[in-house]
């Protein structure tokens, strides 16, 4: 492709594992499994909190949102994915590549607000149980979904125009899987000064301050849990909100763990590490999405005994 800047860029190459053809048909056949796995896990989980009218509350109404976004997350990049694996030479569209990058950072948005939201609900449930009817009615719990939503797809609409005003005029070829915002912004022929500031505010907002509120949220949790006098009481407690600080633990410790790890100086060695960091990235996007369904079922008996009566056909309560 020749150079042009950014007006005249027809589309970008995907390089994923295209120097090591043998493991694309391993990883093709392994993430497409993956990826069915969180359809259905996903699929189940809205449905089961969809017609069992006991599990129309807050709790569950959060986690329908959550297996949905699963859902959109990896399928606005999983698919890319897998057909680079069968393309040699896998070629992306300017525009197609901006629709994919709105969409994975939006979900990866709404994702770590939506958790926070779910905190401050396990936080009412136990903490203050004697109010929860009243402060988590429908009424507020819906609007704090929706705002979630509309905040990520806020902050993403924000960092996507300023990418796709940056010129592209030199080399076309994105080193990833899909079109991964920071591996675009490196290929862009001008200052990227106000790209880097701009996403780094919105990891401080979107990362940083849910991470804290969910720390804080579990800190009074835990001192209620410590509290009750039975050990039955403080299992019951516990178990309430143990899928969700599960979740939350995966979640968090592998953004820690991408982003957090030293770079290797040694020119071998940067080329091995930027193979293992595009396939961290790759199941870190599938991976999380698959265990938050298998989390919530084996962790929550509500969700096992639905899952068991939609199996068996039973009948769900009118």
């Amino acid at each position: 492709m020749k150079p042009a800047n950014q007006s005249t860029v027809a589309g970008f190459v995907l390089l994923g594992l295209s120097d090591q053809p043998k493991l694309e048909k391993m990883f093709f056949v392994l993430i497409l499994l993956m990826y069915l796995v969180i359809l259905l896990g996903n699929g189940v989980l809205i449905l089961v909190t969809i017609l069992d009218f006991c599990l129309h509350t807050p709790m569950y109404f959060f986690l329908g949102n959550l297996s949905f976004l699963d859902i959109c997350y990896t399928t606005s990049s999983i698919p890319l994915v897998l057909d680079g694996f069968l393309t040699p030479r896998k070629t992306i569209s300017f525009s197609a590549c901006a629709i994919q990058m709105f969409l994975s950072f939006a979900m990866g948005a709404t994702e770590c607000v939506l958790l926070g939201m779910m905190a401050f609900d396990r936080y009412m449930a136990i903490c203050n149980p004697l109010r929860y009817p009243m402060v988590m009615r429908k009424a507020v719990y819906v609007p704090m979904a929706a705002s979630s939503w509309l905040a990520g797809g806020a902050n993403s609409l924000v960092q996507i125009s300023l990418a796709v005003q940056l010129p592209f005029c030199g080399d076309n070829v994105i080193n990833h899987f899909t079109c991964e915002i920071l591996a675009v912004l490196k290929l862009a022929c001008a200052d990227i000064s106000i790209n880097v500031v701009s996403m780094g505010v919105a990891n401080v907002i979107f990362l940083g301050v849910p991470v804290l509120f969910i720390l804080a949220s579990y800190i009074f949790i835990l001192t209620t849990i410590l509290r009750i006098p039975s050990v039955e009481g403080r299992k019951k407690a516990f178990s309430t909100c143990s899928a969700h600080l599960t979740v939350v633990v995966i979640f968090y410790g592998t953004v820690l763990f991408m982003y957090g790890k030293p770079k290797s100086k040694d020119p071998l060695g940067a080329d091995n590490q930027d193979v293992s960091d595009k396939l961290i990235s790759l199941f870190y996007g599938v991976l999380i999405p698959m265990l938050n369904p298998i989390i919530y079922s084996l962790r929550n008996k509500d969700v096992t005994v639905t899952v068991k009566n939609l199996v068996s056909q039973k009948c769900f309560p009118k």
